[in-house]
């Protein structure tokens, strides 16, 4: 499938990451616009050329002209807008995503959409920044990124064709297909697990004085504590399920190496700090 240049993208929710696709997609040379509650980032958008307008009111005849629509909205208002404004989309419409979870949404947002010629491609973009909104979106945030593209029986071949295209065209580095579940069981344990590690990392102790002493590792550790908790938050409970199973993982593995630090077992720290490295090794390359 080609993504013509005369296809009109619509982007729901303009934020870092949709006003990065915004970015992006635009400066590729396609027809951007853009759905999303702020006037002024609207304006904003505008401005730095990032789309050519948008609208803060949903709008059957507007949602009605576009021929890919991307949803960056937090997973349970993304869920809500569909149920009220579905019927909207004109047949032939391709609809993405960029939510952080799938097992949770996938399903039920194919459910509500009862026209089979309106085909909803569920994607996940593994790119993202400490700070949020439209002011703060790049255009190259996801050069080099994965991108995960999460099908079901309900997808067309060129559907996802298209998802594997979207991808490209914004330049992410690998692009992968996993089911919702085992993107669910991925996603638990490199993402969500590693922000639950950074915010255990920040509450557990009290000091404003630490900042004087760090050094690069704690800074590294804990970039991603500094976190939206509202959307974090939706996150991990629409994931509870792997996401315990990941912090139960962990939480064993932590325990070894608790245990063999106080019984003075030198062997276990080693082999452990060996995996470690061989395992981390991978990522460098």
């Amino acid at each position: 499938m080609k993504l013509l240049k005369k296809s009109k993208i619509l982007i729901v929710g303009l934020g870092l990451i949709g006003g990065s696709y915004a970015a992006a997609l635009t400066k590729k040379g396609y027809q951007v616009y853009a759905l999303t509650k702020e006037e002024e980032s609207i304006e904003f958008a505008k401005a730095h050329n990032y789309i050519i307008d948008g609208k803060t009111k949903v709008d059957e005849e507007f949602i009605s002209s576009f021929d890919i629509v991307i949803f960056s909205l937090y997973p349970k208002i993304f869920i809500s807008w569909m149920k009220e404004y579905h019927t909207y989309f004109k047949e032939g419409t391709y609809i993405l995503d960029v939510t952080g979870v799938k097992g949770s949404i996938v399903y039920e947002i194919q459910d509500i959409i009862k026209n089979d010629k309106i085909e909803f491609i569920p994607t996940h973009p593994m790119a993202g920044r400490e700070v949020y909104g439209v002011q703060n979106a790049k255009y190259d945030l996801f050069i080099g990124a994965n991108y995960i593209i999460t099908p079901t029986d309900k997808n067309t071949k060129e559907g996802i064709e298209l998802a594997k295209e979207i991808g490209s065209i914004l330049e992410f580095k690998n692009i992968s297909i996993l089911t919702p579940e085992k993107h669910d069981e991925m996603i638990a344990f490199l993402s969500q697990l590693t922000h639950c590690i950074a915010v255990s990392l920040m509450t557990c102790k009290d000091s404003i004085h630490l900042k004087e002493y760090t050094g690069d590792s704690f800074r590294d550790l804990t970039r991603i504590a500094n976190i939206n908790e509202n959307m974090w938050s939706e996150l991990f409970l629409m994931n509870k399920k792997e996401l315990l199973a990941q912090m139960d993982l962990f939480i064993r593995e932590f325990e070894k190496l608790r245990d063999a630090i106080e019984s003075d077992d030198v062997k276990t720290m080693k082999d452990m700090m060996r995996l470690s490295t061989k395992r981390r090794s991978y990522f460098n390359k």
